[in-house]
């Protein structure tokens, strides 16, 4: 789907016959209501609630800033608008007022560097009476990168790739962002003084933690003087030495400020939307949360376990049920070379291994912004048939497990979610549905 608006579809699928139908068609729907409820042309104009007496300068950076920055110039057509994003490579959307521009995702470019210092340029002189609407979504830190002083974009990159492999959870990953970025962790806002500086944020972390997403460029950082040595170690020898000065230093200090945060769309707002219509088709929703974390393959096994108490004991609900969650899993990779995954579809691999082809339970498992790490597919769906159809196809789903090589598996399968880019972003999505 190419907006929030589109529905979730598998990609085409092998001649090898499924008997979960029912179950997937409730999944995909449950998937597209979760997605369409951060759709930015429908949540962004209400928290514009009052309209600038000077200049009003917007700046951005995610994966749903372009659509962001089109929603307000709908919502304000008559405001004088200036500015600039940046998105993800082909995550754009048409705008007058308001330029966009794209850059890399998960790993900066150049262009990541340059949309940054565009970016502080535009904010930068203004006075009091002044409004810089900031508008902030999920994988703004590759795409807005401002090395800090001693640190070279090359050097960025490299602490990147350590941090995508490294198995350290989100917010321990933004810590490291922000300590290492010019713009993050409220520098931007910093920029912008003395104009007033509102965040409109899409949110796609655990907890809706503003300093986590796009690692906080308008909020101060509360870690701005703390020891990060012990993630330094954890990211290993790799690290660059100019990294590792500035994460194991204590930095001088910065004075703190308050911000204006406006959570537009968030994970739970995306679970709720989709308990809503898995109670239309008279399914109990049974939400366990926004902010699981933890290695995917071993969420894998612990829904499995609550998905046979809901089928065996009806608990914590009787069938039919779905358990819906969010937040964000990892997956640490080994030494061996890695074959092609995501978060989600090796959570989807691992679960349905747990469950050993037990019937009457499917599930699906998708990134909102419609990439499952750095693959063309949200995720995917798994049945009660998912591992007797792998088998009859003479792959081997444990094999796939151990090589991290779920995305492979599935494709063979005809079991990806495929949306193209949603234009936006509120995390993972996962549900477990049991129908008996």
């Amino acid at each position: 789907m190419s907006s929030a608006e589109g529905s979730a579809r598998p990609a085409p699928p092998e001649a090898i016959p499924r008997d979960d139908a029912r179950g997937r068609r409730l999944l995909e729907e449950l998937f597209a209501a979760a997605v369409a409820s951060a759709d930015p042309m429908r949540v962004l104009a209400p928290a514009l609630l009052e309209r600038p007496r000077g200049r009003c300068v917007v700046v951005g950076a995610g994966k749903s800033a372009a659509v962001m920055a089109r929603a307000v110039e709908e919502a304000w057509p008559d405001v004088d608008l200036s500015g600039v994003v940046v998105t993800r490579y082909g995550h754009g959307a048409p705008t007058r007022r308001i330029e966009v521009l794209e850059a890399a995702h998960p790993v900066p470019d150049e262009a990541s560097e340059r949309a940054a210092r565009r970016i502080m340029a535009a904010v930068a002189g203004l006075g009091p009476d002044d409004l810089v609407l900031a508008l902030i979504s999920g994988g703004g830190s590759s795409l807005m990168a401002l090395p800090a002083e001693g640190l070279t974009l090359d050097d960025k990159r490299a602490v990147n790739r350590l941090l995508l492999a490294s198995g350290l959870g989100i917010n321990e990953m933004n810590q490291v962002r922000r300590r290492l970025s010019g713009i993050k962790g409220g520098r931007l806002a910093e920029a912008a003084h003395p104009a007033r500086v509102v965040t409109l944020v899409i949110s796609d972390v655990p907890g809706d933690d503003p300093r986590a997403i796009a690692s906080g460029p308008t909020v101060f950082d509360p870690d701005a003087g703390a020891d990060l040595s012990h993630l330094a170690g954890r990211l290993g020898p790799a690290l660059p030495e100019a990294a590792r000065r500035l994460l194991t230093r204590t930095p001088p200090p910065r004075a703190p400020f308050c911000s204006d945060i406006r959570m537009i769309a968030t994970p739970q707002m995306a679970l709720e939307a989709a308990a809503e219509a898995a109670r239309r088709h008279g399914v109990t929703p049974v939400l366990l949360g926004d902010a699981l974390e933890g290695e995917a393959r071993e969420a894998g096994v612990l829904f499995a376990g609550m998905a046979r108490s809901v089928r065996r004991h009806a608990q914590p609900a009787a069938p039919p049920a779905v358990l819906l969650s969010g937040g964000e899993t990892t997956v640490t990779i080994g030494a061996a070379e890695p074959g092609r995954g995501g978060r989600n579809t090796e959570f989807l691999l691992s679960l349905a291994l747990a469950l050993g082809g037990e019937s009457g339970i499917s599930a699906i498992s998708a990134d909102t912004d419609g990439i499952d790490g750095t693959e063309d597919a949200a995720g995917a769906l798994i049945g009660p048939d998912t591992l007797a159809r792998a088998r009859l196809a003479g792959l081997d789903p444990a094999a796939f497990l151990a090589g991290h090589d779920s995305y492979t598996l599935f494709r063979r399968l005809g079991d990806l979610v495929v949306t193209g880019p949603t234009l936006t972003n509120v995390n993972d999505f996962r549900a477990v549905l049991v129908l008996g």
